[in-house]
């Protein structure tokens, strides 16, 4: 008989818990009680989850009492204090946040990738960040198989990734643009103290703020959480991050670099067998990976695969996944699926 947990989901109503929650339902996990918590201010209101009423709770430490595993989706400085309170009473945290991914203590996974890693946690498990993820699972079988010395990647990202308001806006504003109205830019590119710019009709080659580096923050979560997933500190790792008007479904081009002189064939035999990964590549029926057709989907699209012109060593590729999926809510449920595989729960 499966084992029956106490799930706890910390942020339920945000764009990634609401996807959690569709998950643990599709998925089947193995729930035998769920609570559902969130801030002072959401507390007492009703929540549906598989055709029953459930009344949030107040997020406080006291409420991770007996609880196996807590899904964390509420923003980095809820994490930041509850996290550790939760693991404390023994939950196992799996946190969507970026505030314990680059800790040495936490172990940051893609099943696919890094599996073994689970065994390491301390009571936290970091989910890594949505464009990291499905960009490691098309390259990890590249790098098992051949090598991999260099990764430059340019990111086309949904509005999804920034939230369910960044969703509204886009809305608002492509309506906006239609009606001839003024258009109104609040979210975009990053936090409430930056300069805004309408996402509809345009793309915003700005996510999260700037570090003293010209890089993101979001390109600097790439860089690292790659090196570390990987376990390749040598990596040379450089990323783009963009904004586009796309509601769901992140797209990236990415060069990389392998040790081996191999064939665009010998690639596509190792994505054809990768686990997660759909390979669709055929320029004669003009077949590729798009966004609109990932959207819903668990798997990450990998095509236009071609050599590099100049180096016998480098290949381009276009990878696209749902970022609410596999970038977030499908990779934090197959985490806890695979712990409890393993016998970690």
């Amino acid at each position: 008989m499966t084992k029956q947990l106490t799930v706890a989901v910390v942020g339920a109503t945000g764009a990634v818990g609401s996807k959690m929650m569709e998950q643990l339902i599709k998925r089947n996990f193995p729930i035998g009680t769920i609570k559902f918590l969130a801030s002072a201010r959401s507390a007492g209101k009703p929540i549906e989850f598989n055709g029953q009423t459930y009344t949030i709770e107040e997020a406080t430490p006291e409420a991770f009492e007996g609880v196996n595993v807590a899904l964390f989706s509420a923003g980095g400085s809820v994490s930041a204090v509850l996290a550790p309170e939760a693991a404390k009473r023994g939950a196992v945290v799996i946190d969507n946040t970026s505030h314990f991914r680059m800790d040495p203590e936490v172990p940051l996974v893609v099943p696919e990738v890094n599996r073994g890693d689970l065994a390491k946690h301390k009571g936290i498990i970091a989910n890594p960040n949505c464009s990291t993820i499905q960009m490691v699972a098309a390259l990890e079988p590249i790098r098992q198989a051949f090598g991999l010395t260099k990764v430059i990647v340019s990111t086309y990202q949904a509005v999804s990734g920034a939230g369910v308001s960044a969703i509204q806006e886009l809305k608002a504003q492509s309506e906006n643009w239609e009606a001839g109205k003024n258009v109104e830019a609040n979210i975009l590119p990053a936090a409430s103290d930056q300069r805004h710019y309408p996402i509809a009709r345009n793309v915003i080659p700005q996510i999260d703020k700037f570090t003293d580096n010209g890089f993101t923050y979001e390109e600097m979560k790439m860089i690292n959480e790659t090196k570390k997933i990987m376990h390749a500190p040598a990596l040379k790792v450089a990323a783009t991050c963009v904004r586009v008007p796309v509601v769901s479904g992140h797209s990236e081009s990415v060069y990389i670099e392998v040790e081996k002189e191999v064939s665009v064939e010998d690639i596509f035999d190792v994505l054809r067998n990768a686990p997660g990964v759909v390979l669709q590549d055929d320029i004669t029926t003009q077949t590729y990976p798009m966004p609109i057709y990932a959207e819903g989907e668990d798997a990450t699209f990998v095509g236009r695969i071609r050599q590099d012109l100049d180096n016998k060593k480098g290949f381009h590729l276009w990878i696209v996944s749902d970022n609410l999926l596999k970038g977030a809510a499908l990779n934090s449920i197959q985490i806890a699926e695979a712990m409890l595989e393993d016998n970690l729960l």
